[in-house]
């Protein structure tokens, strides 16, 4: 499939059509997640506090389908090697370390990034003081003092792929694109038979729609800016949905809207906004909510200022590494995804084991 802009890329620069898209796929995705009750922390927290998977293999059902939709765009010329999950360069240091980080500090604020747009569009004011102290650490991460730490002290620990090979599990394999479709569908299988075995997820309709919608949402970015608001003539390489950098980007858009281009992932992160906010009005569970006490308040800044560093450092988030990596096998992004949970789980420890 060659890329192509269609009517509305004849009528618009490429990043705003990609802009656009990311505007329609990101509310698909909030309102989606929000209405399935789609959650990192609170499938780790079901999982070991409450014996409950059904969200743990709903996860594992979207790298499913986003896992098969990828591999289609890649048959039909998506760059998957030109992606930021297959560098030649496998950054193990940061991506553990980041991954670490994250997942403590979703802990000690109870949601991820993506989580905290599903609340903040449900009222939530907690989400609100998460996502602009998240917002400023990524950015301190991407360029400001805590980029130099990460520069000089962690970047350092990358190791080069063997033979100069792209670290996609079957460019390390030897084999092309049409044997790559056939791995990641049999990978695909496994993941949906794993996440089907439970009857209780087959039983919760809204949770599977979600896993099948948010792994559709994946492979849609990747087509919106791999094909339908491609650039050759741009820089820019094609990415799907995240949410550690573009939160960071949204609010320096926010601040500095004539310096900068709206883009996929600044839009896609209103979409995300504008979907919760729609399912939370249309479910009445729309209400504003502020912080406890002190105490409470302190912990979300605290995690959210681990959630933008790590996500910076760790390359991207729950969704980034945990969905639209994986789904493009990349080594770097299980290994993110492992340092996620790690940290995530080690957050739920202090907080409930050790704290309580």
């Amino acid at each position: 499939m060659a890329p192509v802009n269609g009517v509305m890329g004849e009528e618009m620069e490429p990043h705003l059509v990609r802009a656009v898209l990311g505007l329609l796929i990101g509310s698909v995705l909030g309102y989606a997640a929000r209405r399935g009750g789609f959650c990192t922390l609170g499938a780790l927290e079901d999982a070991v506090y409450g014996k409950d998977t059904r969200r743990l293999r709903a996860w594992a059902l979207a790298i499913a389908v986003a896992m098969v939709g990828v591999h289609i765009l890649n048959l039909e010329g998506l760059e998957l090697h030109r992606t930021l999950y297959a560098s030649p360069q496998l950054e193990l240091g940061p991506l553990v370390l980041g991954g670490l980080t994250f997942g403590f500090g979703m802990a000690l604020v109870g949601n991820c990034a993506f989580g905290n747009l599903l609340r903040l569009g449900g009222g939530d004011l907690k989400a609100l003081v998460t996502l602009l102290v998240a917002a400023v650490s990524a950015v301190m991460a991407m360029r400001g003092l805590t980029a130099l730490v990460r520069v000089v002290a962690i970047d350092p620990l990358s190791i080069p792929m063997p033979d100069g090979r792209f670290q996609l599990l079957p460019d390390l394999l030897g084999v092309g694109r049409t044997a790559s479709m056939m791995f990641a569908i049999a990978c695909a299988c496994l993941l949906t038979i794993y996440a089907l075995a439970d009857g209780a997820l087959r039983k919760d309709r809204k949770l599977t729609a979600a896993a099948v919608a948010i792994g559709l949402c994946v492979t849609a970015g990747w087509w919106a800016t791999g094909f339908a608001g491609f650039d050759s003539f741009g820089t820019d390489r094609p990415v799907s949905l995240s949410f550690a950098r573009p939160v960071g980007d949204t609010m320096l858009f926010a601040m500095l809207a004539s310096g900068m281009q709206v883009d996929f992932g600044i839009a896609s992160v209103m979409g995300v906004l504008l979907g919760a906010f729609v399912e939370a009005r249309q479910a009445r569970h729309f209400r504003w909510e502020a912080p406890d006490d002190a105490s409470e308040l302190r912990r979300h800044i605290f995690g959210a200022f681990l959630m933008g560093t790590g996500g910076i450092t760790a390359l991207g988030c729950t969704i980034g590494q945990g969905v639209t990596g994986i789904a493009t096998l990349s080594i770097g992004s299980a290994i993110a995804l492992a340092s996620i949970a790690a940290g995530g789980r080690a957050g739920l420890y202090y907080l409930v084991e050790w704290r309580g």
